[in-house]
C-alpha cells in the first residue's frame, strides 16, 4: 500500500472529519461532545484558516485515512490541571490534536509520519515554546505510540485516562 501524507486542503475535510468522528465514537466511546470537538464541525476554521495552524492527512485511493492537526492552544482548565494551562500557555505552545488512524490502517507508519510533519510544520512556523499533547489510554496503542516520540509530564491514573506529553521543537532542515 502506498499512502500519500500532505497537508490538509479542503477536499480532504469531509474525510478528515469522518475519521475524526469514528474514533470518539468507535475508539474513545463518547462520541461527538460539542465543547470538546468544535474543530471537527469546522475544520476548516480550526485548522486551514489560521497560519499556525494546520491539518495533515494520510491518503490512499483518494479516501483519507489518518489525521493529525495542530493548533497555537495550549490545555484548558477544567478538565486539565490548571499547573498545565499555566506551563502550556495558548499563542506559544503548538498543541497536537486529533491523531487518529483508522484501525485497519494502523502499524503503518502513519501516525509517526502525521507527527513528524506536524512537528517540521512547528519548527517552520516559529514562535512555538512547546509542542504539547495529551492522550486517551484507552485508545489501542496509543499511550506506547507516545512514550516513543515524547516525554510524559503528567498522569493521574485515579482521576482520568488522560495522559500529558511534551515532544522537543527541533530546528527544521533549511
Amino acid at each position: 500500500m502506498t499512502y500519500t501524507i500532505r497537508a490538509a486542503g479542503e477536499g480532504d475535510l469531509d474525510g478528515a472529519r469522518h475519521v475524526m468522528l469514528d474514533t470518539f465514537y468507535r475508539d474513545l466511546g463518547h462520541g461527538y461532545v460539542p465543547r470538546w470537538h468544535a474543530d471537527v464541525v469546522d475544520p476548516r476554521t480550526a485548522y486551514l484558516a489560521p497560519a499556525r495552524h494546520a491539518l495533515f492527512v494520510a491518503i490512499l485511493d483518494g479516501e483519507v485515512v489518518a489525521t493529525t492537526g495542530v493548533r497555537a492552544e495550549g490545555p484548558r482548565c477544567p478538565p486539565h490541571p490548571a499547573w498545565l494551562v499555566e506551563r502550556y500557555p495558548s499563542g506559544s505552545t503548538a498543541q497536537l490534536f486529533r491523531v487518529y488512524v483508522r484501525p485497519e490502517h494502523r502499524r503503518h507508519g502513519l501516525a509517526r509520519a502525521l507527527v513528524g510533519e506536524a512537528c517540521a510544520f512547528v519548527a517552520r512556523a516559529g514562535g512555538y515554546s512547546a509542542i504539547y499533547l495529551h492522550t486517551d489510554t484507552r485508545v489501542p496503542g496509543a499511550e506506547a505510540f507516545w512514550r516513543s516520540q515524547a516525554k510524559q509530564v503528567h498522569a493521574d491514573r485515579d482521576a482520568s485516562p488522560v495522559v500529558h506529553f511534551e515532544i522537543p521543537i527541533r530546528e527544521s532542515p533549511a
